[in-house]
């Protein structure tokens, strides 16, 4: 867990932010991604937190145009933090009310957005022995609050107990979530949303059902007829532009390749998480969102894939590099443009690759465009003051035809 800050003076970061991006172009758009580390609905209540206060302000300075925060809670009934008031899902609001909309710095502006939010899998008890420790776990423990210094706390035997028996890993409901942020003139195509929540894992053929070296599976038929492919949730969220462009927002976060034994389980998971959307894009058949809809992305359709993908495509532990076996190797996606810290980014981690978008030097996070939208430029945020979590934001600028310029 992250504990130190690295503060230069303020001067540099004006430098280095809000750069490439042509405001003057309505058909160019900048899509940042960060894993900010486990944010939760207690931390957005005022405007105090000072993680969440640096999180705004590289929001502020870069000011991306679509904005996808992996760990950020979901606000379930019946947790901490919840308000009967607003509802479930109200913590983008928080967010943007008590963190963007307030100038974090001299020479900063506030920044509006609109918002998509759904719940996830991530701490919701499944009511079964995933874990197979022969207890299963289906109350959480009350939730923790973060530190002075805006940190998470560290997770208690109790929670870890919990989380492994939840649908994907979490310590109460809705931790580790995800949210969407867009610019208010860019419109939402909430009715043709689609979510894979509740997709089953055993619904995908030739799904990686773990099992051991002697052939010994992990999960009993009812649990594996059961159990949810995503460790969050699989989002397609289209947008829709000034120009009249359309775009596919394609959001995941799949779980790490790690924390398992001889049998692989989040190996494979992960593994087929990323599959997932190498499926979606080619319109496999056997898709099945929550709605009941069947079949994936339209042909033609533009997209963009965001998320804490968990993986790196040339090293690190994941399972048969599904990032270069799904998303590289596919002809729809635009994997030409590498998003680089620059010379300032790449001093500050030394032992990092100039690639690496986490701290322990993997590039796990993507923005990953469609075939037919041009890259003008991108990077990673390492940036002197900007270290807010253990994976750094990457963002890229792309060039997004309208309706006009595709026929």
């Amino acid at each position: 867990m992250l504990r130190n800050r690295i503060l230069f003076p303020v001067l540099l970061l004006f430098a280095c932010a809000d750069r490439g991006v042509d405001r003057q172009n309505p058909e160019q758009l900048r899509f940042m991604e960060f894993n900010a580390e486990d944010i939760r609905t207690s931390d957005l209540r005022d405007g105090s937190n000072p993680r969440l206060r640096q999180l705004a302000e590289i929001v502020q300075a870069y000011r991306p145009d679509v904005l996808m925060i992996s760990e950020f809670a979901y606000d379930y009934e019946g947790v901490a933090g919840y308000d009967s008031s607003t509802g479930e899902g109200a913590n983008g609001d928080r967010l943007i009310r008590n963190y963007l909309g307030v100038p974090q710095r001299e020479g900063l502006e506030p920044i509006s957005y609109s918002y998509f939010a759904r719940p996830t899998n991530t701490g919701v008890a499944s009511g079964l022995d995933l874990d197979n420790s022969g207890n299963v776990s289906t109350e959480f423990p009350p939730v923790q609050t973060a530190g002075a210094d805006g940190q998470a706390p560290r997770q208690t035997r109790e929670e870890r107990e919990y989380g492994n028996d939840a649908w994907g890993f979490g310590t109460f409901p809705g931790q580790y979530g995800m949210l969407l942020l867009v610019r208010p003139d860019i419109e939402i195509l909430t009715n043709r949303t689609r979510t894979f929540q509740h997709f089953k894992w055993s619904q995908m053929p030739g799904a990686l059902e773990p099992a051991d070296s002697l052939g010994n599976k992990w999960y009993s038929s009812e649990e594996w007829q059961a159990f949810r492919l995503s460790s969050k949730s699989h989002w397609d969220v289209p947008i829709r532009l000034e120009n009249g462009g359309i775009v596919h927002l394609l959001l995941a976060h799949p779980t790490p390749p790690a924390f398992d034994g001889p049998e692989q389980r989040n190996k494979k998971r992960n593994h087929d998480e990323i599959r997932f959307w190498g499926d979606y894009i080619r319109g496999a058949d056997y898709i099945v969102d929550d709605a009941g809809r069947r079949g994936g992305l339209p042909d033609g359709a533009s997209f963009v894939i965001m998320g804490d993908l968990n993986a790196d495509v040339d090293e690190g532990s994941s399972f048969g590099n599904p990032v270069e076996q799904f998303l590289f190797s596919n002809s729809r996606v635009n994997s030409s443009f590498v998003p680089r810290a620059d010379s300032m980014g790449a001093a500050l981690f030394e032992r990092l690759d100039a690639d690496d978008t986490a701290q322990w030097g993997l590039r796990v996070d993507y923005v990953l465009p469609s075939s037919d939208l041009t890259v003008v430029d991108g990077g990673i945020v390492r940036r002197p003051g900007y270290i807010v979590s253990d994976h750094f934001p990457v963002w890229l600028d792309v060039d997004v035809p309208g309706e006009d310029r595709r026929q």
